[in-house]
């Protein structure tokens, strides 16, 4: 799972460095942005939610207690799911102007980006079914101990992507406002980019064949046992809300820092690929754990072995610190030269790339709480509560919004949405201080807190020593004008002095590094 996760990632990276020399890092690239942001919302609004944390626990239940093995489940409930999607997606595509009006504003000075965003979004939103079809297929798998084809399927959105941006690059003369972009450039962005997605899904249908399912569409939902699933789904529902308001609210003030600086990269779209760089770690280590653990803490709580469950988490988030920690540290430490490098090329120049590596810097350190965050919730969707991750989600998000909407207001436009950024990092140290109180509750007063909190302890003294010793490397060289050799430096001199740093303070889960540290005691 993390090598296919690895190879995943970096073609995206690619797939986003080639978007930003095509699109740049302004309101032009921002419309793009904004309505590839609409797919998704609308299909976890629908029924994400719940395929992500309330039907796997579903799934491995139904396989393990009825007498068919849960096929009869499984046929029912995708063919519910797909029933939802294909209503939805006809619905979203049809009210496009209205969905896209919460994300950005619609007037006199900024119609022809609504209006651009409106007509990028129309080629998207069928992405809605596609995405539903990938994650209900993956979860299938998932339920069945077959997690690497999830893993390695987006390779495929992000090479039909790269020819895409490549084809743009290369044919086109790259506009940089937006009323200079004609139909075709449209065309060929909106269809590419629907059509990757189409080939992510498809191509899992072989493995979930080869798993021993067969799907037979079956409507006879009454008395099937779905209700439990959609209660459970219930409270997910609330939590995508949560977070959705909180994204949108963010969405709209950043964008509004678009309009203001059109060509500067202070926005939304600086922003989500700064975002995209620092999820690269929590997407590499953290969701390969938990893909591989759910199945298994949901077994452990319905057979009522709690220090099972109890040892899955703390392991997870001990062998996943090793790899979190200090790569929060090098954002914090180098994110002006990873933005510089990845994206101050074709439409994008040094300055307009530097936003985004500013933004990187203010996210970097709430990596680890995120993370942390994100790991145990998965404890409370192993004993099926998803009303208590709704709660935590609903206090991160105010926060979030609180703090937004102050940076928004008080922050002059070039620092409004690096601010933002700060603001998700304090939210997210605000949520997991919290996770941990409820969940330790949960699991009887005990969560290894204090094995947890040394660990974490020498891994964060360890990463903020070699971060300082690598930046003082880095800004050496500064002058040589070779960002590429400038990060070189910097990371290899914080990657060898963290190493040797964290054997000097016996950080044992080194050893495993990181899902190896899954099968220690």
């Amino acid at each position: 799972m993390a090598a296919g996760t690895a190879v995943s990632r970096a073609t995206g990276m690619i797939r986003q460095t080639l978007q930003a020399a095509a699109l740049g890092t302004g309101l032009l690239a921002t419309t793009y942005t904004t309505a590839g942001v609409v797919p998704m919302s609308v299909y976890t609004l629908l029924i994400g939610g719940a395929l992500n944390s309330v039907l796997v626990p579903q799934l491995v239940r139904a396989r393990a207690e009825h007498p068919d093995g849960g096929h009869a489940h499984e046929q029912r409930l995708v063919t519910l799911v797909l029933s939802v999607l294909a209503v939805g997606t006809v619905l979203a595509v049809w009210a496009a102007p209205q969905i896209v009006a919460v994300y950005a504003s619609d007037g006199a000075k900024d119609h022809a980006a609504f209006g651009l965003t409106v007509v990028f979004a129309r080629f998207l939103l069928p992405q809605i079914f596609f995405h539903g079809l990938y994650f209900i297929l993956g979860q299938l798998l998932n339920a069945r101990q077959k997690f690497g084809a999830m893993m390695w399927t987006p390779v495929l959105n992000n090479l039909v992507l790269i020819a895409v941006f490549g084809l743009y690059i290369a044919l086109l003369t790259g506009p940089r406002e937006v009323a200079d972009i004609t139909a075709g450039p449209v065309r060929l962005l909106g269809i590419g980019t629907t059509a990757g997605i189409v080939v992510q899904a498809v191509a899992l249908i072989p493995f979930v064949r080869a798993s021993g399912f067969r799907f037979r569409p079956r409507f006879d939902w009454r008395g099937a046992g779905l209700r439990t699933s959609l209660t459970a789904a219930r409270w997910t529902l609330l939590l995508v809300l949560a977070n959705l308001a909180a994204m949108t609210v963010v969405t709209h003030l950043a964008g509004a820092a678009d309009r203001q600086l059109p060509t500067a990269g202070v926005g939304f779209t600086a922003y989500s690929y700064a975002q995209t760089i620092w999820m690269l770690p929590q997407s590499l280590v953290t969701v390969s754990l938990v893909t591989a653990l759910l199945p298994r803490m949901s077994r452990a709580v319905a057979e009522h072995r709690l220090d099972d469950l109890r040892g899955d988490l703390s392991r997870a988030l001990r062998a996943s610190g090793v790899v979190i920690v200090p790569a929060g540290f090098f954002f914090l430490a180098f994110g002006p030269q990873t933005a510089h490098l990845l994206f101050a090329h074709g439409a994008v120049d040094a300055a307009s790339a530097a936003p985004a590596g500013h933004m990187l810097q203010a996210l970097g350190l709430g990596l680890i709480p995120f993370s942390a965050q994100y790991l145990l919730l998965r404890g409370f969707y192993a004993f099926e509560d998803t009303r208590t991750p709704f709660w935590t989600a609903a206090q991160i998000a105010a926060v979030t919004i609180a703090l937004a909407v102050a940076c928004h207001l008080l922050l002059p436009p070039r620092w409004a949405v690096t601010g933002m950024a700060a603001a998700y990092a304090v939210a997210y140290a605000a949520g997991l201080l919290l996770t941990a109180v409820r969940l330790r509750r949960r699991l009887h007063g005990r969560l290894d807190g204090r094995r947890l909190c040394r660990t974490y302890g020498k891994l964060a003294a360890a990463a903020a020593a070699a971060a300082l010793l690598g930046h003082l490397a880095a800004t050496g060289i500064v002058g040589t004008g070779a960002p590429a050799l400038t990060l070189l430096a910097g990371g290899l001199t914080m990657a060898a002095a963290f190493w040797a740093l964290a054997r000097l303070l016996r950080i044992g889960e080194l050893r495993g590094l990181p899902l190896p540290g899954l099968r220690r005691a």
